[in-house]
């Protein structure tokens, strides 16, 4: 009991180091618009996941702030967010569909300046988009207890996806064995028909020498 009671601490100071590394914010991201054209950035999330993000246009070298269009579209297409003459702003969604998520940005058609355009954006998902602020407040806990639910939704979100890629190598390995069973059906097709080709042309040759009397 006395050994447990002096590792406690130390126990506890590397769940809180372990819990503060996983569930840390994702650094922003820069982005350097072009006058015309779109840049995307894009993550690949599975379904049910929670994602927030926050753009803003960077004005330091403008009198008058330019204004980005913003499109955010599933794996299938779907529209999730789309605003237009924006220079800041946000959008949070759950993912419905597993796949590559697709954020695209472009400078409005009115821009005068002619350069680019700098966007700040900060894309976070899963257990980094959570405010963990407003479930201490709710809960009423913090210290230790409150690093320890992050440490549990961590360990459940990494265990989510370990299943989410457990089942895509699933997926992948059933299409790649009915691929390869598809390509030797072919190949085996693919034979018979030339064996089948040249029998008929030899037999065409025979008759056909047959007929000339040169054989």
């Amino acid at each position: 009991m006395e050994y447990w009671r002096m590792i406690l601490p130390s126990f506890l100071l590397i769940l809180t180091f372990l819990v503060t590394d996983l569930v840390r914010p994702t650094h922003a991201i820069w982005l350097n618009l072009p006058s015309s054209g779109t840049k995307c950035i894009s993550e690949e999330i599975q379904s049910n996941v929670v994602v927030l993000a926050d753009y803003v246009v960077i004005s330091e070298n403008y009198t008058h702030s330019p204004t980005i269009s913003v499109k955010v579209t599933s794996p299938y297409g779907n529209n999730l967010h789309q605003k237009e003459n924006q220079t800041s702003g946000q959008f949070a969604f759950t993912t419905a569909e597993a796949g590559n998520h697709l954020a695209c940005f472009w400078v409005d058609g009115h821009h005068q300046g002619g350069g680019e355009v700098s966007l700040n954006v900060d894309w976070r998902t899963g257990i980094s988009a959570k405010d963990w602020e407003s479930v201490a407040k709710k809960e009423k806990i913090e210290g230790v207890q409150l690093e320890l639910m992050k440490l549990e939704g961590a360990v459940k979100a990494i265990h989510e996806n370990l299943m989410y890629l457990k089942n895509r190598e699933a997926d992948m390995r059933i299409v790649s064995e009915k691929t390869n069973a598809r390509v030797a059906w072919f190949s085996i097709m693919s034979l018979g028909i030339c064996i089948f080709a040249s029998a008929l042309q030899l037999w065409y040759l025979k008759r056909f020498f047959h007929k000339k009397k040169l054989i």
